[in-house]
């Protein structure tokens, strides 16, 4: 389970990043609304913890953003105020959940848990579509027309990230941080192997679909039915 935290009080972000990895989840921080905006967007997360007294951007503006994409991860909202009419902002904004601080680690875990089973239960993991393939990360499959490829859970995971991001350039970097992790030892030469799977398995789909280098900057899919 992949967690991102915006957090702009850094000894708080990364307490809870400690925690959170130490129960096996995956975390990104953020510290401020512009870049939680900006990582919420890739739509990779299964989980947002979003304070809502943040710099640039507004946990409530964050969040009304991610909700207007059409992003459906689940928000837990963490602030220090505590009034009856901030927790109805923040859930008629589209908040799944409201924790108060200073709050329990115990309580934050179960409301993590508690949010995780909710997502299980009504929005099983979904097929992505992109030109003439088809994505099934619930069952690692790739398909395109009458043909299917079986992939490895990463190649999932990056052709998933890729998907997401259709129309955006995304760099060798950025997959290593989502995908690998900021404190993974995977470098430039991981992601290239991978991209280089993910080719002949869409070659082999026969696939009008391809993964093109932008050189110097990243990847990004093409459609050459678009071209």
């Amino acid at each position: 389970m992949r967690i991102l935290v915006v957090e702009d009080e850094f000894h708080l972000a990364e307490a809870l990043a400690q925690i959170l990895k130490k129960n096996n989840y995956t975390v990104d921080v953020a510290y401020d609304g512009e870049a939680g905006l900006d990582n919420a967007l890739t739509g990779i997360y299964d989980l947002i913890i979003l304070d809502i007294m943040l710099p640039k951007i507004n946990g409530i503006n964050v969040l009304k953003e991610i909700r207007k994409e059409k992003i459906s991860t689940p928000v837990i909202l963490l602030t220090a105020k505590g009034e009856i009419s901030d927790k109805v902002t923040g859930l008629d904004s589209g908040a799944d959940d409201y924790l108060p601080k200073p709050f329990a680690t115990e309580e934050l875990l179960a409301r993590i848990r508690a949010l995780s089973r909710r997502k299980g239960d009504i929005q099983p993991a979904s097929c992505l579509k992109y030109g003439d393939i088809e994505l099934d990360p619930l069952n690692l499959k790739l398909s395109s027309l009458d043909k299917e490829v079986k992939l490895t859970l990463k190649e999932s995971e990056l052709m998933e990230f890729l998907m997401l991001r259709k129309n955006l350039v995304t760099s060798k970097e950025l997959i290593i941080e989502k995908l690998w992790g900021f404190d993974s030892q995977a470098d430039p030469n991981n992601v290239e192997v991978y991209i280089s799977f993910l080719r002949k398995k869409l070659s082999f789909l026969s696939s009008k679909v391809g993964i093109a280098t932008v050189r110097g900057v990243g990847y990004i899919l093409e459609d050459e039915t678009d071209v």
